[in-house]
């Protein structure tokens, strides 16, 4: 798994705790790790990877490219940072525990959960509620 910053500045997100939950999240659904990026970005760059490659026109907080083969997990997951920031304030929630559930949330997604239903959106919110409660967000800020 690797992390990547494009149109903002780098920050420190506690990398090997998030990429420990999300090894324990994979394994848990009985999925294996493969190459996973993430790409944390600005809404503007977001909303340019939506126009170009979805042919959306809207701001979102994640877009995830799946890549994955069997029981491996690849994909691409671009994370709006700013759009995670005001997610925080509107949940009134860290920013990082909100960080930590966009990524679960598109990591969910590459081992085969969707959102599209409201039941789906019910299974997803749980799995991401489950996820987040295995961190000790203790001392941790972003």
């Amino acid at each position: 798994m690797e992390f990547f910053f494009e149109d903002i500045e780098a920050f420190e997100f506690h990398e090997n705790n998030l990429l420990d939950r999300v090894k324990y999240l994979i394994n848990t659904e009985i999925k294996e790790l493969g190459d996973v990026s993430v790409i944390f970005c600005s809404d503007d760059y977001l909303l340019d990877v939506n126009k170009q490659y979805l042919n959306h026109n809207y701001y979102t907080d994640i877009i995830t490219f799946d890549y994955v083969e069997d029981k491996v997990i690849s994909g691409d997951l671009f994370i709006s940072v700013d759009r995670v920031k005001e997610n925080a304030v509107e949940y009134a929630t860290s920013v990082i525990r909100e960080l930590y559930r966009v990524v679960f949330h598109g990591v969910l997604h590459l081992v085969g959960y969707n959102d599209k239903s409201d039941e789906e959106q019910a299974i997803m919110t749980e799995k991401e509620n489950y996820y987040l409660g295995e961190v000790d967000f203790k001392g941790m800020e972003l």
